[in-house]
């Protein structure tokens, strides 16, 4: 008999989808339908607040396009009792008079002896940062990125192809396969995957969230070459849709699109503050997981992404950013001044300054660290304290630009943060990385003071800090801040940060690298 992977449940999860009987609706008078439509709203908010399970799990309300639904209630709670109270108090709401219920899905997340061995041991050793991770799939938030795709899938138990019969440490070897294609969408999808078996139809419920539903289309079809999908994965019906909140259902019924004036209340695009959607009960983001999904007996699949659902700086002004970016780049490289990215070309970083306890600041760090560490995208996260003063620098390094805004979100929820490199700070994108010869330590602060002195007297200069890696007293990053560019790139042409570099030949291990931060 194949080894059967243990298995840790967590909240339930049911997707109630909807059909509007149109004629009913046209045909009743307008009284009836501003009752049913504030019935439905009330209904909506208060169980996106999970206010009849005393906090606990979240809903949503989604748009489907297409002939199978209208609407897609998804729900998260930690009983099955609770489940089904809120799928009946729907039916209390005057809306529902106007809808039937053409389908709907039964299940509940979990994880696997696929995630972790220790996990399920009885002495196993769990650090904090696998902790959080198995805990934001077992209680998730649903992410905000507006567009949705639901699917439901199980394994084949076919004559030729037989998932059930592999060895586990095959079945893992697909599953760790499949899950290297899904690493490339790391902060373009987030995912919820619930176990279904003995609960519905298929085995595994699959959600994927994204802001362009490009993403998931190009995802889910990269995914069909993998030989966990090609040769073992059978799917049901797609719904795919865009999630609204509940204030806009009365457009939604008039035949608008929605969201409707996205933004207009509270500062978040579906109602509420942004630390209710951001949130998890511990107070860090939890929902897509960066790992294969179907930790039961093997989805296999997986869907990148990053947890949480901050996409740092708006998107806005992008290409212009890149532009410029590139053009500082080239006046550097002119002065022979490297000014690629730190530990190669094809990676990002990106800096939060805290006020924060340093100790408090670390722990805190630690434990997202360990949640990072699950994606082959990151590179290094660390805590990095200013030498002459009270403030700290938690610094993130990604493959990506978009895990690295992603990672940002994630970092902006710890204790103390201020502020973000490249916000309200002028030109406050430049920082400096380096790795200075252990004998040569007091020798380069001494000659920082010096440059400080300097700095303090530029026209433009904003405040340099000089940053010591908390794990590494020979990692070093100085963050400088000025008016404008113009400012920092006549520093850059002076004779006194010239002699600098060329003094800096001899007591630097690498490279530096001067840093323009995601």
């Amino acid at each position: 008999m194949a080894e059967v992977p243990q298995t840790d449940e967590g909240w339930y999860m049911l997707h109630d989808f909807r059909a509007i009987e149109w004629d009913a609706w046209r045909n009743a008078p307008d009284h009836d339908r501003e009752r049913a439509v504030r019935d439905a709203r009330e209904y909506l908010e208060a169980h996106e607040s999970a206010a009849d399970a005393d906090g606990e799990g979240t809903s949503a309300v989604f748009s489907i396009i297409g002939h199978k639904a209208d609407l897609l209630i998804v729900h998260l709670r930690p009983t099955l009792d609770a489940l089904s109270a809120a799928e009946r108090n729907f039916e209390q709401t005057g809306f529902a008079d106007f809808t039937t219920q053409p389908t709907s899905y039964v299940s509940v997340t979990e994880v696997s002896g696929y995630v972790s061995d220790d996990y399920f041991q009885d002495d196993g050793e769990v650090d904090e940062g696998l902790r959080r991770y198995i805990e934001g799939k077992l209680k998730p938030e649903i992410p905000d990125d507006e567009y949705i795709s639901f699917y439901p899938m199980a394994k084949r138990r076919g004559e030729t192809y037989n998932w059930y019969t592999l060895d586990f440490e095959d079945r893992a070897e697909l599953m760790s396969e499949h899950g290297e294609t899904g690493k490339g969408y790391a902060g373009d999808i987030k995912q919820i995957i619930s176990s279904s078996v003995g609960f519905d139809d298929y085995e595994w419920g699959v959600t994927l969230f994204a802001a362009d539903p490009t993403d998931i289309k190009d995802i889910v079809y990269e995914m069909r070459f993998d030989e966990a999908t090609a040769n073992y994965g059978e799917f049901g019906s797609f719904y795919t849709g865009r999630r609204f909140p509940p204030r806009d259902l009365l457009a939604f019924m008039n035949g608008e699109a929605v969201p409707a004036g996205e933004g207009s209340e509270g500062g978040h695009p579906h109602g509420g503050s942004d630390a209710d959607h951001h949130q998890g009960d511990d107070g860090h983001h939890h929902g897509d997981d960066g790992h294969h999904h179907g930790d039961g007996d093997g989805d296999g699949h997986h869907h990148g992404g990053d947890d949480g659902g901050h996409h740092g700086d708006d998107a806005h002004g992008k290409d212009d950013a890149d532009a410029d970016e590139e053009s500082i780049r080239g006046e550097l490289a002119d002065l022979d001044i490297y000014a690629g990215k730190p530990h190669g070309e094809d990676v990002y970083a990106t800096v939060l300054y805290s006020e924060a306890d340093t100790d408090d600041l670390f722990e805190e760090v630690d434990g997202l660290r360990g949640n990072f560490e699950h994606y082959d995208t990151h590179v290094k996260t660390a805590v990095y304290e200013a030498a002459d003063r009270d403030r700290a620098a938690v610094v993130s390094i990604w493959e990506t630009a978009s895990a690295a805004d992603t990672a940002a979100g994630f970092l902006s929820e710890l204790p103390g943060i201020v502020e973000r490199a490249s916000e309200e700070s002028g030109f406050g994108t430049m920082g400096m990385f380096y790795t200075v010869k252990p004998d040569s330590r007091e020798d380069f602060v001494t000659k920082f003071d010096t440059v400080g002195d300097v700095l303090n007297e530029t026209e433009g200069h904003i405040e340099t800090d000089l940053m010591i890696n908390e794990e590494d007293e020979n990692d070093m990053f100085i963050a400088s801040q000025w008016n404008a560019k113009e400012d920092a790139m006549g520093f850059f042409r002076s004779d006194e940060f010239q002699n600098t570099v060329e003094w800096g030949r001899d007591v630097l291990a690498d490279r530096p690298r001067h840093v323009f931060l995601a």
